[in-house]
């Protein structure tokens, strides 16, 4: 994995950060005007609006605080404390913000990678943990997914408006990406690297796929590297990283139920239920998505998968802009502010920084 701190920075820029507001926000106003296209439907909105219950949005907050929490808590004892608190906390908010700012097919790993090696982790050992919290958060929905398609209460695939695809098939080639990568990861970093890294290399030796066969040696070492620093953990170390990972998800997915709740108060436990497994089947689906933070395609198939829980024209796109917000353009905005004093800090020892240019 090539760390090249230009092309890491670059995803940093203002550029990027804007294109990931701009497309969300532009499909959901899209969407907003388009059924708000008579004044009954606008006065109920307003009207419904002046019925929310601030308690559930106030837990929705504290929901997202606790699941920030269980990040900063999980890298920390990932790296076996060798992340001080504040280091974290700082990991945590940039791997959010690259997050944010990539498109779901890319990823923040590299990023992440660099994040950890800026904050003093060695190569080896920041490789290692990133490939390991995503075996841990992929495995997550492997094993979620089909619990929730055999026992959660009425579920359904919905049909996408304006897209002409079969949500079911997007799903499920999303899955069969997620558990191969997952199974193939797995067996290199926590089983038999050098085998994993022979597969890849004799695949890279066949014809036309020869020109990514030195990508395929490279990544081959970095399954190697992370393996061996991953050797030896105990099982309280497994433990805290399996239940921290658990932690981390419900709760993620629990901050969209209390604003759900918020809106529509005679949710029973059923409905809730549903919810909590729509969000783990959409955010399968959306990983084949293009754009920055998967902008665009979060609000769509956030009307999809929830406008039955909101029953009004129009407020299932002002949740789900509120639902954005909580999951990924505050998270633009706060790592844009925390982003000029990490870079003071780690690059120039907290001396005074003048300008930065990404």
């Amino acid at each position: 994995m090539q760390i090249k701190r230009k092309q890491i920075l670059k995803t940093f820029s203002p550029r990027n950060i804007f294109i990931a507001i701009v497309i969300g926000i532009s499909v959901s106003f899209f969407n907003l005007y388009r059924k708000l296209n008579n004044e009954g439907t606008l006065s109920s909105l307003v009207d419904h609006f002046n019925h929310i219950n601030p308690s559930w949005i106030l837990l929705a907050v504290i929901v997202l605080f606790f699941r920030d929490s269980g990040y900063t808590y999980r890298i920390r004892n990932l790296t076996q404390k060798e992340l001080s608190w504040s280091s974290s906390i700082y990991t945590i908010l940039l791997w959010e913000f690259a997050s944010a700012v990539t498109p779901s097919v890319v990823g923040g790993t590299a990023v992440a990678v660099f994040i950890l090696t800026k904050e003093k982790i060695a190569f080896g050992k920041s490789l290692a943990y990133v490939m390991l919290t995503a075996i841990l958060d992929n495995a997550y929905f492997i094993i979620a997914a089909p619990l929730i398609l055999n026992f959660a209460p009425n579920f359904l695939f919905p049909t996408i408006d304006f897209i002409d695809f079969n949500l079911r098939e997007i799903f499920w080639i999303s899955y069969a990406l997620i558990l191969l990568y997952t199974l193939f990861m797995a067996t290199g970093v926590l089983i038999s690297p050098r085998a994993i890294k022979w597969i890849m290399v004799k695949i890279c030796s066949i014809g036309f796929l020869k020109r990514w066969r030195p990508q395929a040696e490279e990544q081959g070492e970095e399954i190697i590297i992370a393996s061996k620093e991953l050797k030896g953990k105990g099982i309280s170390y497994w433990t805290k990283a399996i239940g921290s990972t658990i932690y981390i998800w419900t709760a993620r997915y629990l901050m969209l139920n209390c604003l759900l709740a918020a809106f529509n108060s005679s949710m029973n436990f059923d409905q809730h239920m549903t919810a909590f497994g729509n969000q783990i089947i959409m955010w399968i689906a959306q990983l084949l998505s293009p754009t920055p933070g998967s902008g665009g395609f979060a609000e769509i198939y956030f009307n999809s998968f929830f406008g039955e829980f909101l029953k009004i024209d129009g407020l299932e796109d002002t949740v789900g802009l509120m639902w954005r917000f909580f999951t990924s353009y505050l998270y633009l905005i706060i790592g844009a502010i925390v982003l000029r004093k990490w870079i003071r800090r780690v690059f120039f020892g907290n001396r005074k920084l003048i300008r930065f240019k990404s």
